[in-house]
């Protein structure tokens, strides 16, 4: 399987240096080898994650989407007190702004934190906190979409939603749906969603990963799915490709996880060539970057190299990104200033 050891580098330097949103990024996935690590440690010997870096290289190799699911699950479980989740959180924000990121809407989950025995309020304050630490010291800004993870059912949907709802911060702009999609259909949760979306909430679910294009169509039509995490299987149906591009619902692709995750054989098939020449809206993120070996700026390396891009090219992607984003229109405004510098 290659990965991204595999892809060539285009003017890292350049996309290192360009403002870029990142709108497709998991809270814990993004924990990094080092954070996982003394996570770990902290809880050694009530986890089967290793404490060592070069063994959660090992770890962090998956089989198929479900392995990678197991794995997840396991890094979540390490997070275990509001300290735990302050630190991550900062430490989230502060790799993303070390990349030019200047705007990002961290996927969070709290169901996961709140099962296991986090109250929400503490929770809350933890990531509220460390969100404004970021902003204060490096002047990203950063927003929140509350997901479901899908594979806890109903009793998750209901939790989320009463976060959502009933204990909102302010940085919260969306409603998603994550987890695997295999046995998990998204018309289950279509009042979820229509009560987030009645609430002022952006609908953000992943559809069309490991799952076929109906999955999609289920998102748009059930969800009201306003961006799709993902949507890759829309490649596979030339009427729903043009029913994206139609309505502007845009995909966040995130190219080197699909890989990771046996989602697409490799990166020289992955499906975004197809999609952008059928004039579907796109934005390249990096979903669970450490756990993929990759960072935001290599998957623009990644996309630049599939799409043939040159510099106002990878230029025109970052900016579809503030486009697609739910940033006040004051960071619109300024990061789109950023780019036309560029």
């Amino acid at each position: 399987m290659s990965g991204p050891q595999d892809v060539e580098s285009v003017d890292l330097a350049f996309l290192q240096g360009l403002p870029k949103a990142e709108l497709h990024v998991h809270h814990v996935g993004s924990a990094s080898v080092e954070a996982v690590a003394e996570l770990a440690a902290r809880h050694e010997g009530s986890t089967p994650v290793p404490t060592n870096p070069t063994a959660l290289a090992d770890y962090f190799r998956f089989t198929d989407f479900a392995h990678f699911v197991e794995v997840y699950l396991s890094v979540v479980d390490l997070l275990r007190t509001p300290d735990d989740i302050w630190t991550l959180t900062h430490q989230v924000g502060t790799d993303l702004a070390a990349q030019n990121v200047r705007y990002a809407e961290l996927t969070l989950t709290p169901y996961t934190s709140i099962v296991r025995g986090i109250p929400v309020e503490a929770y809350l304050e933890a990531v509220e906190d460390a969100r404004r630490r970021v902003e204060t010291d490096t002047g990203l800004v950063l927003r929140w979409i509350f997901d479901i993870p899908g594979e806890s059912g109903l009793e998750a949907a209901d939790v989320t939603l009463d976060v959502a709802l009933n204990h909102a911060p302010d940085a919260l702009v969306g409603f998603g749906l994550g987890g695997p999609e295999i046995g998990v259909p998204r018309p289950q949760f279509a009042e979820h969603f229509a009560a987030a979306r009645a609430a002022g909430l952006h609908s953000v679910p992943h559809a069309g990963e490991s799952t076929g294009p109906q999955t999609i169509r289920d998102a748009i039509e059930h969800l009201g799915a306003e961006r799709i995490g993902h949507g890759i299987a829309a490649a596979q149906d030339p009427a729903l490709m043009a029913l994206l591009a139609e309505r502007g619902i845009v995909l966040e692709v995130c190219p080197t996880s699909n890989v990771c995750t046996r989602s697409t054989p490799s990166l020289d098939e992955h499906p975004l060539p197809t999609l952008v020449a059928a004039g579907v809206p796109v934005t390249i993120n990096s979903d669970d970057p450490p756990m993929f070996g990759t960072t935001l700026t290599r998957e623009y390396a990644v996309a630049a190299d599939l799409l043939s891009l040159d510099r106002p090219g990878v230029v025109d992607l970052a900016r579809s990104a503030i486009d697609a984003s739910f940033a006040p229109d004051a960071v619109k405004t300024s990061i789109r200033a950023e780019l036309d510098a560029v």
